[in-house]
């Protein structure tokens, strides 16, 4: 970085190609390995064992999980953080707060450019932890792929004494299963003491009433008087 204007420096930050971006996501070295390898800063990788230096989590030593280039941020095992819905995510943080205390050496373009400018001693040190690294590291593999293809469960065999009570249970003639008969359900008083159809009155229309005769009124005769008393009356 050439400028001193702070603008330029961020539009470079963020700005910047991936190889870029790479070497700045350096962490500070422990000071036994400062003076192995005659260096004071590496690029973290995955694998690395770090200790966190500043924020909440200071003290906090474990493997790095995962670096991301992008973002500049790295993740830590047993660092997390609950989200507003109380979901738990890795908390990431930035590279300049850790300090390496184990370095990951699987990877032999790692190792060569440590080696660079170092005594052979130091050179074959670092070749036999190279190796102790990878087989731990193929160890684990190999127990991760047993637990993924674990053989199923076998059952408790039963013993003889239960085994013949089955087999006696299977040979015995089944007996008839007599149906229940359920009660019927008795109807309610509401249901019962239903109120009366009313009797429907068909009204005759008047072509019929005309049809039918009429009854003759039967009128009980007083006996009559005679004519002769009826005229001795009148005078």
């Amino acid at each position: 970085m050439k400028s001193i204007k702070s603008r330029k420096q961020r539009k470079e930050l963020f700005n910047a190609p991936i190889h870029k971006r790479r070497k700045w996501i350096s962490a500070h070295l422990e000071e036994n390995l400062l003076l192995k390898y005659d260096k004071r800063g590496i690029p973290v990788i995955k694998g690395d064992t770090v200790r966190v230096m500043r924020g909440s989590f200071k003290g906090h030593e474990d493997k790095v999980v995962h670096v991301n280039i992008r973002r500049r941020q790295v993740e830590i095992e047993g660092m997390t953080m609950t989200k507003a819905d109380n979901k738990k995510i890795a908390k990431p943080i930035h590279a300049s707060n850790l300090m390496i205390t184990k370095l990951n050496l699987t990877d032999k373009w790692r190792r060569n450019k440590l080696e660079s400018n170092l005594s052979e001693e130091t050179k074959k040190e670092i070749e036999k932890e190279a190796k102790e690294q990878i087989k731990e590291v193929k160890e684990e593999e190999k127990r991760k792929a047993e637990e993924m293809e674990e053989p199923p469960v076998k059952e408790p065999e039963e013993p003889a004494e239960k085994i013949e009570e089955t087999v006696k249970k299977t040979t015995e003639p089944e007996k008839p299963v007599e149906k229940k008969t359920t009660p019927k359900a008795k109807p309610k008083k509401e249901e019962v003491e239903k109120p009366k159809a009313e009797k429907k009155t068909t009204l005759k229309k008047p072509a019929e009433r005309e049809k039918t005769p009429a009854k003759k009124e039967t009128v009980k005769k007083t006996p009559g008087k005679t004519a002769k008393k009826e005229k001795e009356e009148n005078k």
